[in-house]
């Protein structure tokens, strides 16, 4: 069995764009599960997201009380065996890695947002960190970016960074 998963974060809306791009919509249409790691910034983004599949997320920094009464600061759920955590930040790159093995012991695979840069890296703990950037505000990234993964019950997630035109 597979799993098919969108994950994008950092959306701003209406900040940084009026509404989510098609090309996120068309993703959140062929996921099995959409996973936002925070900073939607309007609670309309996750409604529209749940008219187009489940979806999972986390509170962002800029989001406020609505979003926050809704959403957990970290989210968990386990798909095809594997221990999936998401957050919103994960602070200073320099020692993400070594701190992220410290804070997610029980995790396979952590999701997370808020630097808007894609970041796919393993730590020495063997936790997938994995963060899709944002497909709405690029910040100092050349593009606006998402990612999607496909989990199957061998332990796999093979991940694809796509640009959002």
């Amino acid at each position: 069995m597979t799993t098919r998963l969108l994950l994008i974060s950092d959306t701003h809306i209406p900040g940084r764009a009026r509404r989510l791009p098609e090309a996120v919509l068309r993703e959140a249409d062929a996921a099995d599960l959409i996973v936002h790691a925070g900073d939607w910034v309007a609670a309309s983004v996750l409604d529209e997201l749940e008219d187009h599949g489940e979806v999972i997320g986390v509170f962002g920094n800029n989001d406020g009380a609505e979003l926050r009464g809704r959403l957990p600061d970290i989210a968990r759920r386990t798909i095809e065996g594997l221990r999936f955590a998401v957050v919103h930040e994960t602070g200073d790159a320099k020692t993400r890695e070594r701190r992220m093995d410290v804070a997610f012991p029980d995790a396979d695979v952590l999701v997370f947002g808020h630097s808007h840069i894609p970041w796919d890296t393993v730590t020495p703990g063997g936790l997938r960190l994995l963060n899709p950037g944002s497909p709405t505000d690029r910040r100092r990234q050349p593009v606006h970016t998402m990612m999607t993964a496909v989990v199957d019950t061998s332990g796999r997630v093979e991940v694809d960074l796509l640009t959002v035109g």
